[in-house]
């Protein structure tokens, strides 16, 4: 008689793991039966009740080099996250020095003590040139790993309808594959740019994913099933709300400052230079800007809503950074906004878990014990 074998899950360790965007794709995606979460870091309180809310009791809010320093790292398959990019982001002016690159540190001491054979590294797109990188690559190659053609890829060329660019850098234990059996990556992307050429379906658009909801109500967190629990407005005041009913389709600053320079603010028109997303309108038919943490600000970005005279609500952003309505997200209405816009979005993130996936199911270390445990192989 025969028994079927309990399918051995890959196991997971999420670091800086935030509100769980990139845990999203491997446990809510189409391979989540695939993966189990075992531990997740970030110091921000609010972001680890809404991961938890989400995923389980496995986030601990706490500095991740506090927690080294007094636990044992468990024995995991696979670590994901980012160390915060604020270090390496081309929009801070004072990169020399910052403290945060180092935490790309600790983030390698859990790979090399969780004796994990994969590792995802996301971070902006700076990342990839930056001095750091160098040692990234370094270290890894020190504990055995290999990055497998690290690339900044555009979120919207994998179904989020937003154009943001991350860098990806992906590292494989050489003791546990055969790496000349290993697949491509990037994977393949499944949207591509109006402009270019091919089958692939175009990128989606803003208007997939917010025209259906109606205006806004109210200025807080509402008690509302989703997704109206987070599609609040604001209270601008009488010049704020002239100047967004000035902005024309697909206009910014510069349309404000053309056509009423008597409400524009001095600052701006002293800069006649720029940005042309600061105070900009999205636009229906393309994907999105990078959603920021601020993106509640249209000073911020281009973030007024694309016909209405208001910026886009906590829910209009989650929406464009994929999330899904069911995501429970927990804190304040800032607090909220800072984890939408520090998030990987979960859509891009499944590419990459079924990638991981891919690999996993590649991975020689104990030989076919693993394929037979993971195919549920009969004894």
């Amino acid at each position: 008689m025969t028994a079927m074998k309990k399918l051995n899950k890959i196991k997971i360790i999420d670091l800086f793991c935030g509100a769980g965007g990139l845990s999203a794709g491997f446990f809510k995606g189409a391979v989540a039966k695939d993966f189990e979460g075992i531990l997740a870091i970030d110091n921000d309180k609010a972001a680890i009740k809404t991961y938890n809310a989400n995923f389980g009791n496995h986030g601990i809010a706490v500095n991740i080099e506090e927690w080294l320093s007094s636990h044992s790292v468990p024995v995991a398959d696979v670590i994901i996250g980012g160390p915060p990019c604020q270090g390496f982001s081309l929009l801070n002016k004072n990169r020399a020095g910052d403290i945060r690159r180092a935490l790309w540190e600790p983030y390698m001491d859990f790979i090399q003590k969780s004796g994990a054979s994969v590792f995802v590294m996301e971070n902006v797109s700076g990342l990839l040139t930056s001095e750091e990188f160098d040692c990234i690559r370094e270290r890894a190659e020190e504990i055995g790993f290999v990055l497998l053609n690290p690339k900044v890829l555009n979120t919207a060329d994998y179904g989020v309808p937003q154009t943001r660019k991350r860098t990806i850098a992906i590292g494989v234990k050489r003791a546990d594959f055969l790496l000349e059996n290993l697949p491509d990556f990037p994977p393949k992307p499944s949207h591509r740019a109006p402009e270019k050429p091919g089958t692939l379906p175009v990128w989606r658009t803003v208007k997939e994913f917010i025209a259906d909801l109606p205006d806004p109500v109210g200025t807080d967190i509402r008690s509302e099933h989703p997704p109206y629990d987070l599609h609040f407005g604001r209270n601008p005041t009488a010049v704020s709300l002239e100047r967004y009913e000035t902005v024309p389709v697909g206009g910014n600053r510069f349309d404000l400052q053309r056509l009423r320079p008597d409400i524009t603010p001095a600052c701006w028109i002293k800069k006649t230079s720029g940005g042309t997303d600061l105070f900009g309108r999205l636009w229906w038919d393309r994907p999105s800007v990078t959603i920021r943490t601020e993106f509640f600000k249209p000073e911020k970005g281009r973030y007024l809503h694309p016909e209405k005279h208001r910026p886009i609500t906590h829910r209009e952003a989650a929406r464009l950074m994929s999330f899904s309505d069911d995501f429970i997200f927990m804190g304040t209405k800032t607090e909220i906004a800072r984890q939408i816009g520090n998030a990987v979005p979960p859509k891009f993130a499944e590419h990459i878990a079924h990638f991981v996936k891919q690999l996993m199911d590649l991975r020689v270390n104990n030989g076919e014990k693993i394929e037979a445990e993971r195919t549920g192989a009969t004894a």
